[in-house]
């Protein structure tokens, strides 16, 4: 009785799954078929499916609506996302997301909001200091990378402020 239980209950979780699968699922013909943002949509709603509650995830898709011309269905998984007591790190993401969009003084809100809840991220100052030089904010961003270096001095910070003084932009 017990085996077929454990079959049972193991046979339902295998359909579940593939039904969820199948709910989710994009095929390469019909993608391969759509207008561009009609794939796109398809696709990230597919995304969205596989991300779940990943904040990281949702990010994601956030981005690609957002830079992609698809503002408001962006913003609104940002919003989504930022409502709950968002993480440092999601602050971080989507003000990258901003920062990539020209939208210097929105993601600047969320970069000091983000390293003023994680204040030891010595990487993360280094990189919103790399920023801050980008915006001609060379007082701010020279604070920021002395705060990252008495913290730790780490590769990625180095070269994100070196790169700053010659216009090259942290890798995200």
């Amino acid at each position: 009785m017990k085996v077929r239980l454990i079959a049972a209950t193991v046979l339902l979780s295998v359909v579940a799954a593939g039904t969820v699968h199948a709910a989710t699922r994009v095929d390469a013909p019909a993608y391969r078929t759509m207008t561009p943002p009609e794939a796109a949509s398809a696709l990230l709603q597919k995304a969205l499916t596989e991300a779940g509650k990943g904040s990281w995830e949702r990010i994601a898709a956030g981005r690609v609506y957002y830079l992609g011309g698809m503002k408001s269905e962006g913003q609104a998984i940002f919003d989504a996302v930022l409502a709950n007591d968002p993480d440092p790190s999601d602050l971080f993401r989507v003000a990258r997301v901003y920062r990539e969009a020209g939208e210097w003084p929105r993601a600047k809100d969320l970069f000091d909001k983000s390293i003023e809840m994680n204040p030891k991220d010595e990487k993360g100052l280094a990189e919103v200091g790399a920023y801050y030089l980008a915006n001609g904010d060379r007082a701010t961003a020279e604070a920021l990378f002395d705060r990252s270096f008495k913290i730790k001095s780490e590769i990625w910070a180095t070269v994100a402020a070196a790169g700053a003084y010659v216009g090259v932009t942290p890798q995200e």
